[in-house]
């Protein structure tokens, strides 16, 4: 939920699960929602997903990092972390809307435009810039081949690699401009209320004007087996 957060499966009970995540907030969410779970043993481990190692003791079968790899910077160490985690032959499991490839060609136009609209309104409504040496590393964007060969070089093996086309209304926009990495990434430097503001009015504009009713994204999702 918080962008930094795993999930681990172990084989010694058929659904013994270890919920990790930075954020004792998003936790305690994770927990309200899995409260009626009856079919899996879940333990909630407070911890940065870079010591996931030793976080979890045991050996893992499987490792689920879920929309959030584009975040860490040490992305190397952070295989080796789960390589650690995972027993020979387990399998790690994760995808991303943030990669080199993540727009299709025919929006181009629409996020151009949707930055600059927005850049605009932050300009004219609270008299602010963005500051472009400040940058994010959910922007710091790998290749799907890139990712490829980090899992190769670390000793996975590819099982599944895809790309799935996702068209996204304008509902899910809003909620992206209203997500913390996002818009320290679309807009670095600007105090992120005012930068929200501005991204979610610059989207419903450009959509308007566009006359569209969704946007495509792209996400790609990978899965690679421990040799």
């Amino acid at each position: 939920r918080s962008g930094r957060g795993a999930r681990v499966a172990r084989r010694d009970r058929v659904n013994d699960v270890h919920a990790i995540d930075h954020s004792s907030e998003m936790l305690r969410l994770a927990m309200e929602e899995l409260r009626d779970a009856r079919t899996a043993a879940v333990q909630y481990v407070q911890s940065q997903v870079e010591q996931v190692s030793e976080a979890v003791k045991e050996s893992a079968d499987t490792v689920f990092f879920c929309n959030a790899i584009h975040y860490v910077p040490d992305k190397e160490h952070l295989v080796t972390e789960i390589s650690r985690t995972l027993k020979p032959g387990g399998k790690l499991a994760f995808n991303t809307s943030f990669f080199e490839g993540a727009h299709p060609p025919d929006t181009m136009v629409f996020a151009r435009k949707w930055m600059m609209r927005s850049v605009r309104i932050l300009r004219r409504e609270h008299g602010l810039s963005i500051v472009r040496s400040d940058k994010v590393e959910s922007r710091n964007q790998l290749t799907p081949e890139e990712y490829r060969g980090l899992l190769e070089d670390n000793g996975f093996r590819v099982e599944k690699q895809e790309i799935e086309t996702v068209p996204v209304p304008l509902e899910g926009w809003r909620d992206i401009s209203g997500f913390r990495d996002f818009i320290a990434g679309a807009m670095p430097g600007v105090p992120l209320d005012k930068a929200s503001m501005a991204l979610q009015a610059g989207c419903e504009q450009i959509f308007a004007e566009m006359k569209r009713e969704f946007v495509d994204r792209n996400w790609l999702r990978i899965v690679a087996v421990r040799a």
